[in-house]
């Protein structure tokens, strides 16, 4: 019977490890050592692996002998196996359960969408304290199964799993700290409070690229959710009001937020984002990666009242009366205008005397450029001298030597003067002496 051309290609976790860390193949450096075989050893040659392995884009998708992996793996502590083919939950788990000390495992993009673990294979992960599932599109029976089977369990990575709704599940995961949940397709804040019953010690909640479009709940049943939530990730969410903001505040341990590209605040500066953001988490104390200083706070505060003491009553945030109490009624910032300053001086050359305007951002050298149609001269042909109208009796005129000078720097007013001397030359003719 001939074979099918399209029979699936074996290639174990072992073959590959051979491979990589060959003696033959592989320039060991530190860290890697070959150890003679004991006797009855299944293995010809024993390697001691490093202690993070990692195998991606390798095309594994069978274990290869329990016993191999054993005298390969006995030191490994973290595994990364993603971008491979595993579509069998019994493979991984023959891997897992043959690897004594594994603390972190990423099965990143293979594909186990639909693949059924049973809760006898679950109980092989129970010493996982860090799992990555990242574009595998597990279901939500498969993540509970595993979770109910990890006690040690801290970090959970679940992010490109397509994920709209939230499955419920009978059994926490208490020790679950971390959870990262970016580019799904979480939109209701309904579905998000699932996390708190799901993960009662949840200190981080990575929720970017998900539109959800709210902060729901009230403060009472916040607190009850997320009692231990100390970061919350919401950049590029839907979130389109600032009563959902204010809600932050609603978990009682809420350090660091990060909503950039939130469409509440794409009508705003990159200051005022900032400002307005501060102004309203009170307790946030790293925000959008940035640590937040005393003197910013209390400056985005003040803005925050400026920014809001000329609107409507009815319209005023309940923020702004607490900060008027703090710092009382702050009068608007003075406008200052930093447009050029200009000026007009006469310009005096010889008998003649014409009103210039000058622009005084400019240098002596651009002056004297300006000058040079007015007064049709090469600009390096003339000297320039600065006679103050007031203090021109104690002073005398001021010559302007230095080209790069700027003319604010002479302290020009309306009405002072501008004279105009040509060089003398610098060589004398014959007839002279």
């Amino acid at each position: 019977m001939e074979s099918s051309s399209d029979e699936e290609e074996v290639r174990t976790f072992i073959e590959v490890i051979s491979e990589k860390y060959n003696p033959e193949n592989f320039p060991y450096g530190p860290g890697v050592m070959v150890l003679p075989s004991p006797p009855g050893s299944p293995v010809k040659d024993r390697l001691f692996l490093p202690n993070i392995l990692v195998l991606n884009h390798c095309g594994i998708n069978k274990a290869g002998d329990r016993s191999d992996i054993e005298a390969f793996c006995a030191h490994v502590v973290e595994l990364d196996l993603s971008h491979n083919q595993f579509n069998d939950w019994g493979e991984i788990c023959t891997i897992v359960s043959s690897i004594p000390h594994l603390d972190f495992l990423n099965l990143s993009t293979n594909p186990l969408s639909g693949v059924e673990l049973e809760p006898s294979m679950a109980e092989v992960f129970s010493r996982v304290r860090r799992l990555v599932l990242i574009n595998t599109h597990v279901s939500w029976d498969t993540v509970h199964m595993l979770t109910q089977h990890m006690p040690e369990l801290e970090e959970l990575f679940l992010c490109l799993n397509g994920f709209n709704t939230v499955s419920e599940s009978q059994t926490s995961c208490p020790s679950l700290r971390l959870l990262q949940i970016t580019d799904n397709q979480l939109q209701k804040w309904v579905e998000v409070r699932k996390f708190g019953l799901l993960y009662p010690s949840l200190s981080a909640l990575v929720l970017a690229n998900n539109s959800v479009d709210s902060v729901g709940d009230t403060q009472e049943t916040l607190q009850h959710l997320f009692p231990n939530l100390r970061s919350i990730n919401l950049n590029n969410s839907g979130l389109s009001k600032w009563d959902d903001i204010e809600r932050l505040n609603f978990f009682p341990k809420l350090e660091e937020v990060k909503a950039k590209g939130i469409p509440l605040l794409q009508s705003y500066s990159t200051h005022e984002r900032r400002s307005l953001l501060l102004a309203q988490l009170p307790s946030v104390t790293v925000l959008n990666g940035s640590a937040v200083s005393d003197g910013e706070r209390e400056d985005a505060e003040r803005f925050f009242i400026r920014y809001y003491q000329e609107f409507p009553e009815q319209e005023l945030p309940e923020r702004y009366h607490f900060l008027v109490s703090k710092y009382g009624p702050l009068a608007p910032l003075a406008e200052v205008d930093l447009s050029p300053r200009c000026t007009v001086v006469d310009v005096r050359w010889g008998e003649k005397v014409e009103a210039v305007s000058l622009r005084l951002e400019q240098t002596v050298g651009d002056l004297k450029k300006q000058l040079k149609a007015l007064l049709q001269l090469p600009a390096n042909g003339i000297r320039l001298f600065y006679i103050d109208r007031e203090m021109c009796s104690v002073l005398g005129p001021e010559e302007m030597k230095c080209s790069s000078r700027a003319l604010h720097s002479y302290s020009i007013r309306d009405g002072d003067e501008i004279l105009v001397v040509p060089k003398a030359k610098s060589r004398c003719s014959s007839s002279d002496l």
